[in-house]
């Protein structure tokens, strides 16, 4: 076709090669297809979980108006923003079903999943009905990208409104940090025109968003849009409880109190103590109470936090400190506590204790806590008791422990979550000594473990190729812990190609092996393992590694 007379056949032949080239150079690739379907199923999951979550934290809000009048204005203002959410979200599923229908030619397109799409690479209609022929002029017309580009910048300025009036007004009033919170993560939804030039053409909102993409990118991109909304109610779901003190606290738990000046008595001696009934709440939270020690209030309320935050369990704080020296010692602090209107209250607190000589000793071997799902080795001894006169008594975490003589025990953890376990000694029916608490806490999740290193950011491309197996364990931690991987899943770049792979077990199949041995250098290999710890947990972790020469 370059020169000199051609029969009709062959130009025939010629215009037939040049649509064929043009026609494979539109094709777009199915793995990128592939990756879009991925990407907006992770999205639409998501956003179902997002919506569900925060139903149940609008009801949860809504119940506690009975208790806390203060709530009611921000509840209020919560089910304002959800009804303009709420619209725009709508429309957004309805410009998705609009392109759906217009390239898969149907009129059930809200029953069409992306996964299934016959047409997921038809770029014409919807560029058509978003944009028009013209992407420099688009159409503005019923569930176009400019109609889309309005309702949501409309939607930005109406929240911003509602934010900036409840920021003045007394029965809405929002601290400064709730408000930038909730400013910043508004203004993450408002169209934006990035300005550049392509080919000509001005990158604007539109056009970046639809312009001559695939329907399986436009679609993506639209759930996407939808479920930043969802984002948004979440986030201001959130923050307008937490205005309003959260949850009305209820005290529901009572139990007797004894406070002497002193639990160490000398013969001869009067014992003075306050005898009362405490109330507390279990649903007080960390966010509703701090407990700091070695500051006073003003101190407290300048920023400081002191020596220790004490953590809060069932609504009390949990205060625990190692007994180095012996004697008299003394311990103050504050308690910094949230009124509903989410202003701070300061209550101060001392307290002395004595400090004896050890009668019994208790030691976990390895480290100062247990840990669920695997053996932890302890030491008990007692003063002038022989071993095998010792007997123990553990409660809490589902604590089990048989004996391995000569004072060796081991003990495994039931249940889940963190918790703590006391363990008392006694020896011929007398005790030994007040109990001894230990926190019970979960395994630390697992990283994977690839060559011999755990999650290592980058490997040389040499060493990437001898790998041919992913193993998870967790970094640092002292005790024995099997963590066996169930499945791996591998994305990378071979000579410049997309390649996707999966398998069951740790070691890698024949495509896995391939991709390691041929990655690109300087792209990166992104692995996510699912992992089994030694308690049954199943966690799902992952990785990205690039390969350098």
């Amino acid at each position: 076709m370059a020169g000199g007379k051609e029969t009709p056949r062959q130009k025939m032949i010629g215009m037939m090669y040049l649509v064929l080239t043009a026609l494979l150079a539109m094709n777009v690739s199915k793995v990128i297809l592939k990756g879009y379907v991925k990407v907006n199923e992770s999205i639409v999951r998501s956003r179902e979980n997002m919506e569900e979550n925060n139903k149940r934290v609008t009801e949860a809000f809504k119940n506690t108006i009975a208790g806390n009048a203060g709530a009611l204005p921000y509840f209020e203002k919560s089910e304002e923003a959800h009804k303009l959410i709420i619209e725009v979200e709508k429309y957004v599923d309805q410009v998705k079903f609009n392109v759906i229908s217009a390239s898969e030619q149907t009129t059930k397109a809200d029953t069409v999943q992306l996964k299934y799409a016959q047409r997921p690479d038809d770029y014409d209609n919807p560029t058509r009905v978003l944009l028009g022929s013209e992407p420099s002029t688009p159409i503005t017309g019923s569930l176009s990208a400019i109609e889309l580009k309005n309702k949501v910048a409309d939607l930005h300025k109406n929240l911003m409104a509602m934010l900036d009036g409840m920021k003045t007004n007394p029965k809405t009033k929002l601290l400064d940090d709730d408000y930038q919170s909730l400013k910043r993560k508004i203004d993450n939804i408002k169209p934006h025109d990035s300005g550049d030039m392509e080919d000509g053409l001005k990158m604007v909102w539109e056009v970046e968003n639809f312009y001559h993409l695939p329907m399986a990118a436009v679609v993506c991109n639209l759930n996407k849009m939808a479920a930043d909304l969802s984002s948004v109610e979440a986030e201001m779901l959130g923050v307008l409880s937490g205005a309003s003190g959260k949850i009305s606290i209820k005290f529901d738990q009572l139990s007797a109190k004894v406070i002497a000046p002193s639990s160490y008595i000398q013969a001869g001696q009067q014992y003075t103590a306050d005898i009362f009934i405490a109330a507390s709440s279990s649903k007080i939270s960390k966010e509703d109470m701090k407990i700091y020690i070695g500051v006073d209030s003003a101190e407290a309320a300048s920023g400081k936090t002191g020596t220790l935050d004490v953590p809060i369990e069932g609504g009390m704080g949990k205060y625990l400190v190692g007994t180095g020296g012996q004697g008299e010692q003394t311990y103050k602090g504050i308690i910094k506590y949230k009124n509903p209107d989410g202003t701070f209250k300061y209550y101060p607190f001392s307290q002395t204790y004595m400090v004896a000589a050890p009668a019994v000793a208790i030691s976990a071997d390895q480290m100062r806590v247990f840990y669920r799902g695997v053996v932890n080795p302890v030491s008990v001894s007692a003063a002038g008791v022989s071993p095998t006169d010792i007997q123990l008594s553990a409660n809490g975490g589902g604590a089990k422990y048989i004996s391995k003589g000569g004072g060796k025990y081991e003990f495994t953890f039931a249940g889940s979550g963190a918790a703590t376990c006391s363990i008392s000694v006694s020896a011929k029916g007398k005790s030994q000594g007040p109990a001894v608490v230990f926190r019970v806490k979960p395994l630390p999740k697992p990283e994977p473990k690839v060559g011999g290193k755990f999650a290592p950011s980058e490997m040389k491309k040499s060493e990437l190729s001898m790998v041919g197996a992913v193993g998870a364990g967790a970094n640092g931690f002292d005790f024995t812990a099997n963590f066996m991987v169930q499945s791996y899943s591998l994305m990378g770049k071979v000579k410049g190609k997309l390649v996707q792979c999966e398998g069951n077990g740790p070691n890698f199949a024949a495509d896995a092996l391939a991709l390691f041995k041929g990655i690109d250098v300087n792209n990166k290999i992104f692995i996510d393992i699912k992992v089994k710890g030694p308690d049954g947990a199943i966690n799902n972790v992952g990785c990205a590694i690039r390969a350098t020469r």
